[in-house]
Order: structure tokens, then C-alpha cells, then sequence
């Protein structure tokens, strides 16, 4: 119980200092995503480090982290490109990602995470377009908008 507590202001407190922070930041950074994602990386550390920490706890944080990240880069997705299977890959791969971080099963990890990188590639590369017939498209609304009246 008391672990729990440690957590949630954890969670406060690191998202109470971010909150600040964007104030004199030149970018923004998400309080909450901070919070969360600041609480579970001592968590882990301090398991690296020797302490005992109880695993459920940086676990149910870390999955928390992959779905805010999906859902993050989902909002920055190209038209056209499927949310669902944008999350439907990302996802499950994120979950083993931090599986293995948990298990201290690195050559996984190894995987997952370029797994993950090359899926955030793929999904966020634009797609080419051509300017000569955007130019061309407009030219010919601007030629029409002349003609109309």
C-alpha cells in the first residue's frame, strides 16, 4: 500500500514540475505523459539498483505509456493511413517492448524496440506528391474563379 502511495505522488509531483517547467520551456511537453513516464523510468531504475520494487506497478505505468504514444502519433498520421492498424502494430509491439524491460530479457527488447521504430517510420513517412499537378490544379481553379463572373 505504501508503494502505491509513493507512486501516485510520484506521478503528482513529476507532473507538477513539468507543468512548471513548460512555462519557461521554448516547447511543450505533456505533464501527465512526464508524470507517468518519469515514475515508472525510477521505478525500474532503482530495480536495476538493488531495491525491492513491486513489478505490477511500473508495468500498468509502461502500458500506459505505449497507448499514450500511440495515441500521440496517431493525431500525426498521414490521410489516408488506417488508425486501427497504425495501433493494431504498435501496440502489441510497445507491450513487448516493456515486457522485456521488466524481464531483463534485452536481446527482446532489442527487437521490439526496432520493431517499433521501423513501424513509426513506415506509418508517419509522407506521402510524395506531386507539385507540378497541385500547380497545375491550381492554376486551373485560379483560371476558373476568373471565368466565373
Amino acid at each position: 500500500m505504501m508503494f502505491l502511495a509513493i507512486t501516485t505522488i510520484s506521478i503528482f509531483t513529476i507532473t507538477g514540475l513539468v507543468w512548471l517547467l513548460n512555462r519557461i520551456l521554448p516547447f511543450k511537453i505533456c505533464p501527465i505523459c512526464a508524470g507517468v513516464s518519469g515514475t515508472w523510468l525510477w521505478m525500474i531504475a532503482a530495480k536495476f539498483l538493488g531495491y525491492e520494487i513491486d513489478l505490477v506497478i511500473p508495468a500498468m505505468l509502461m502500458g500506459g505509456s505505449v497507448v499514450g504514444i500511440a495515441y500521440q502519433v496517431e493525431k500525426r498520421l498521414p490521410d489516408g493511413l488506417s488508425p486501427l492498424l497504425w495501433k493494431t502494430l504498435f501496440i502489441p509491439a510497445g507491450f513487448i517492448a516493456v515486457y522485456s524491460i521488466i524481464t531483463s530479457w534485452w536481446a527482446l527488447f532489442i527487437a521490439g524496440t526496432i520493431i517499433l521504430i521501423i513501424t513509426v517510420l513506415i506509418f508517419t513517412k509522407k506521402p510524395r506528391t506531386s507539385t507540378v499537378k497541385n500547380d497545375e490544379a491550381v492554376e486551373e481553379l485560379k483560371k476558373k474563379m476568373k471565368n466565373c463572373c
